[in-house]
């Protein structure tokens, strides 16, 4: 008994390997084209609007924006390989004789469906994180590089913080160059929140200059005015904040350059400051899903690839299943959107497409392997 669950366990493996490799070498060719049309792209782009720009600059930009759009694509990379590893054991008559002695499709197939799950759970742990900083470098080296490359002024800063009592709406000019938030020309609007969320207008708060330091605002040639009050003038005046360093600078990061392990703290602040967390939320979900999005494209896969070479028909099977791949994908896409604009729920709009596309994959396997 243990020879024969040993002899199991080795065919296993033998799968598993067929599939982790299927699954690198689609990895490196989709990399390889993301990054190369990323280059031309990014190339052109800057290349059109900015003399100075060197073939080193684009590369650099590429190498900060790809990892994301790599991660993106990272279903497509189990679909594709996890395909071509079992089209190319079909061909070779391994699955007909691993089925013709006793063994089950769940057996070697279900290996490598917890692969990809495992291999999800780490993207979400530790490769979504480091892709996000990158993502988020990016966004600040482009931002810089293309800053006034149109003859523009520097563009106007807009902040809110508060909590269940209070709301401050900020208003600056102009952000100044350097370390830490320095705010020219700001105007803060102070509000009162009723028990029934609407909003007393409280005071407002007129500066030259503003820091933000130790949840303070530090403010330089302030002048203070209340309702029914006359205004007042002050030298340095400080206001409260909700706010730091790095979750004012948030404000301005995408979801998609938010790591996972900042998410439920940037989701919380949002909310508290009055603002929708909805792409936030719906950031969040996805990566929640993405073990289960990776498990059913392999499932989806491997149902696919297990009809006998002998009965013909294989390419259409294979090429139906990048087809359900690309309309999974797509609706996946389509229910982001409905999910950024509030028309669903963000759970369902992220949850939808994993399910689909494992509920799918394990229907069509039921089907082939126990009709």
């Amino acid at each position: 008994m243990s020879r024969i669950r040993l002899h199991l366990l080795r065919i296993e493996t033998y799968v598993l390997a067929h599939t982790l490799r299927g699954v690198a070498g689609a990895l490196g060719v989709i990399a390889t084209m993301i990054m190369l049309i990323n280059f031309v792209d990014l190339s052109r782009t800057l290349g059109g609007r900015m003399k100075d720009v060197n073939p080193t600059d684009a590369f650099y930009l590429t190498l900060l924006q790809s990892p994301s759009l790599i991660l993106l694509l990272l279903p497509f990379t189990f679909l594709f390989g996890v395909l071509v590893a079992f089209v190319n054991l079909n061909r070779r008559s391994e699955l007909i004789a691993m089925r013709a002695a006793g063994l089950s499709a769940w057996r070697f197939i279900m290996p490598a469906a917890l692969a990809a799950a495992a291999i999800g759970v780490v993207t979400v742990l530790a490769l979504n994180p480091i892709a996000s900083a990158l993502n988020a470098e990016f966004q600040r080296r482009e931002a810089a590089m293309m800053e006034n490359y149109l003859g523009e002024g520097p563009k106007p800063v807009w902040l809110r913080q508060g909590d269940g009592r209070t709301q401050v709406i900020i208003h600056a000019r102009r952000r100044a160059p350097g370390v830490g938030i320095r705010l020219l020309d700001v105007s803060l609007f102070r509000y009162n929140v009723r028990p029934d969320g609407h909003l007393d207008f409280r005071q407002r708060v007129d500066a030259r200059e503003a820091v933000l330091k130790n949840r303070q605002w530090q403010l330089t040639g302030a002048r203070s005015a209340e309702p029914g009050a006359p205004a007042e003038q002050y030298g340095t005046y400080s206001i409260p904040s909700t706010l730091d360093e790095s979750t004012a600078l948030e404000r301005f990061a995408a979801p998609a350059a938010v790591p996972f392990w900042n998410l439920p703290g940037i989701i919380s602040r949002t909310e508290r400051a009055g603002f929708s967390a909805t792409g936030y939320r719906l950031q969040f979900d996805q990566l929640l899903a993405t073990p289960l999005m990776f498990a059913g494209m392999t499932f989806l896969a491997a149902a696919f690839s297990l009809r006998l070479m002998r009965l013909g028909g294989l390419a259409r099977l294979a090429g139906a299943a990048l087809g359900l791949g690309f309309v999974i994908f797509f609706l996946n896409q389509l229910c982001n959107a409905l999910g950024k604009s509030d028309v669903i729920p963000p759970v369902f709009a992220a949850w939808t497409p994993p399910l689909l596309a494992l509920l799918s994959g394990l229907t069509l396997l039921s089907y082939t392997e126990d009709g």
